[in-house]
């Protein structure tokens, strides 16, 4: 297992090709997937032959960045997946933080506890300026993490993903969260 990053309760890895089925399990349940595609049923081909070899191809093409199978330490089970990455029209200095967990992970603060991590790993090693964060406006659990995370609104948008048409709340939009290395090290010092 070729560990990334370890937290007090995770342990992020790369993602093999022996994670489809716990890729399957997550995006197969309707309410981790309400905010992303209005929880329809997971495709496992699509699973197989677009997720996972995206996944797989961000650890070559960009070292340190990419897909980051979150596994809880105590019990060793697949608890969902971060992200910390940059978009395609970013700078490579300002990645994407995101996260997608299983039900029976939420409101135990994992996604807090592992998205503070990558934040310190790409500001204190990777190089990271800036971090980004995006979710729908109606999606409140997840922008809470962000504003744990120390990161403020940057902006409301609406932007045309079509398996959002179906999500409940898509038409408010969606909101973007940011913080930089100076915000992020002030927080850390106090």
């Amino acid at each position: 297992m070729q560990v990334f990053l370890e937290t007090g309760r995770l342990i992020l890895r790369r993602f093999t090709e022996n994670d489809a089925d716990a890729l399957f399990e997550l995006y197969d349940d309707p309410a981790v997937m309400k905010y992303l595609n209005g929880g329809r049923p997971a495709d496992r081909t699509e699973i197989v032959t677009l997720d996972l070899p995206a996944f797989l191809g961000y650890y070559e093409r960009f070292p340190g960045y990419g897909f980051w199978a979150a596994i809880e330490k105590s019990t060793g089970d697949f608890l969902g997946w971060f992200h910390f990455r940059p978009r395609p029209d970013d700078p490579p200095d300002e990645p994407e933080l995101g996260y997608r967990l299983h039900r029976r992970a939420w409101g135990k603060g994992y996604g807090t506890e592992g998205s503070a991590a990558l934040l310190a790993k790409g500001f204190t090693e990777l190089g990271v300026t800036r971090v980004t964060a995006s979710t729908m406006v109606v999606n409140e659990r997840s922008r809470r993490v962000m504003e744990k995370l120390g990161m403020t609104l940057v902006r409301t948008y609406f932007e045309e993903f079509p398996e959002h048409e179906r999500a409940p709340g898509s038409e408010h939009g969606d909101v973007e969260y940011a913080i930089t290395r100076e915000e992020w090290s002030t927080a850390a010092r106090s």
